[in-house]
């Protein structure tokens, strides 16, 4: 049988406390050839500095060239799909810099897409904190009509696609550059396009990673008051319905149909949008607050969407 090569994508920022143990979980992953791609946002704590080293001692630790500036991990991911020649790989899998990856992450990922035909995996994670909590991070809810245009398929630091989709997904970002890049969520961008276009998506209720908690996360395991707060803010601000109405508008089809319902902001069509919800996403309690926004947005239009044309 021959052995998969699988091409990951990892990108790093400020990120030399935990990517050791990161990269050594991804080379002493089993029965699967890797190689491990990263693209370094300029860093301050020597993070270009370990990543030559390792470079050097692995020839299997492929750097991007140093002196970008990203500010933020998915433009660096962007550039990784961009540049990475995906050609010679089965597989392309992404990559936080602070996570522990079981040995089998890789290969039962592929053997699920391979045995039942899936274009794409994710699973659940276990989130864990420096005290030594853990937590289950369960997104393996069922899929829903159109979840795929308000959240990701879950963290994407799971994601393993299939040649043929990464293929897609590069293209995809080639084609919108000028629209992609100010997208600030590159899961869930993943996540629309390869759902939008028919590819299969199975979402494992297994964990096959230990996802790290701590302060210079941009994102996180979403747990807690400060993870609501964040999400209320990004209601009120507005810089969700932008997310939202963008994604929908490059994956077009069918969706631009609820783009011109937020377009509108009709009371009675966000209404309808409010009753609709669990259309939009997995997990009841996040249908619940969808609806929620939907209604608080009957009432008030964010400053940032008053000067815009929607």
């Amino acid at each position: 049988m021959v052995t998969p090569k699988v091409a990951v994508l990892l990108a790093a920022y400020n990120g030399v406390s935990w990517l050791p143990e990161q990269v050594i979980s991804i080379l002493e992953q089993i029965e699967v050839e890797v190689e491990i791609f990263i693209s370094v946002d300029s860093s301050q704590d020597g993070t270009e500095a370990w990543v030559s080293k390792i470079a050097c001692e692995n020839e299997n630790v492929k750097p991007l060239p140093y002196g970008c500036e990203f500010g933020g991990a998915a433009i660096n991911f962007y550039r990784l799909v961009r540049e990475v020649d995906f050609t010679k790989f089965d597989y392309i899998a992404l990559s936080d810099q602070d996570d522990i990856w079981f040995p089998d992450k890789l290969i039962r990922s592929i053997r699920v897409l391979d045995k039942k035909n899936y274009d794409a995996y994710s699973s659940n994670v276990i989130a864990f904190w420096p005290d030594g909590r853990k937590s289950l991070i369960n997104k393996a809810q069922a899929q829903r009509e159109m979840d795929y245009l308000f959240e990701a398929a879950g963290p994407g630091c799971t994601y393993v696609l299939t040649k043929s989709l990464a293929v897609g997904v590069k293209g995809f970002v080639l084609d919108n550059w000028s629209v992609v890049k100010g997208i600030s969520l590159h899961d869930w961008l993943f996540y629309a396009y390869a759902r939008s276009q028919g590819y299969r998506w199975f979402i494992d209720p297994e964990p096959t990673l230990f996802y790290r908690q701590h302060d210079s996360n941009q994102l996180g395991a979403n747990i807690g008051f400060y993870a609501a707060f964040r999400r209320i803010h990004a209601i009120v601000s507005g810089d969700w319905i932008l997310q939202v109405k963008t994604i929908a508008g490059l994956v077009s089809r069918e969706e631009k149909s609820l783009v011109s319902l937020f377009g509108s902001f009709e009371r009675i069509k966000l209404f309808k949008l409010a009753i609709a919800s669990f259309r939009y996403r997995r997990r009841c309690r996040d249908q619940f607050f969808l609806s929620l926004a939907f209604v608080f947005l009957c009432f008030y239009k964010p400053k940032k969407l008053r000067s815009k044309a929607f």
